[in-house]
């Protein structure tokens, strides 16, 4: 008998930083992926999405696609409109949950930088626990927020819109190239 091997698969689940905004998913850090991979590659960034939104989707979103992987990428939108670290930590535990319990691989996206050093006071917070989660949990992760800082820790908004928040087509090519294509063998 032999053994029948599944393509991989991956979704990424994500706000507007994920679909391409505003030049569309064309443009995308996902799109890139797809060029760079023999694998099927799913967008499913919304713009406007929350990591509510995310979670209360992710059944239509993440597992009628049946992966082998999705990238969770979310909470700038959270900390936008004031949602609490407590909510947005828990959205993202019960998606991960989920495609755990479905056999899905996780990747954690961290947030790229916001060039409004409030709101990316309260981001580094959600990018910390990430990272925490991650390694007490053996997940992989991708640091798109690195491509967003020089090397003295300042935000790069040459990288973005004048919006402070979306990344440009530069923007969207550095992400990409924080992308490790080794976590997907």
């Amino acid at each position: 008998m032999t053994d029948i091997v599944k393509k991989m698969k991956i979704v990424c689940l994500g706000d507007s930083i994920t679909y391409g905004f505003p030049f569309g998913p064309r443009v995308s850090w996902v799109a890139m992926l797809d060029q760079a991979l023999d694998a099927e590659v799913i967008n499913q960034g919304i713009n406007g999405n929350t990591t509510t939104d995310m979670l209360r989707r992710f059944e239509r979103s993440v597992l009628k696609y049946n992966p082998t992987h999705v990238i969770i990428m979310g909470g700038i939108n959270d900390v936008i409109c004031g949602e609490s670290f407590d909510r947005i930590s828990w959205n993202l535990l019960e998606m991960i949950e989920k495609a755990k319990e479905a056999g899905i691989e996780v990747i954690l996206g961290l947030p790229t930088a916001v060039d409004e050093p409030y709101w990316e006071k309260l981001i580094i917070r959600i990018r910390q626990w990430m990272l925490d989660y991650a390694a007490e949990h053996q997940l992989k992760v991708i640091n798109f927020a690195a491509a967003f800082y020089d090397e003295n820790g300042k935000v790069r908004s040459d990288l973005l819109l004048a919006d402070g928040g979306h990344p440009d087509t530069t923007g969207y090519q550095a992400m990409f190239e924080q992308i490790d294509l080794s976590i997907f063998k």
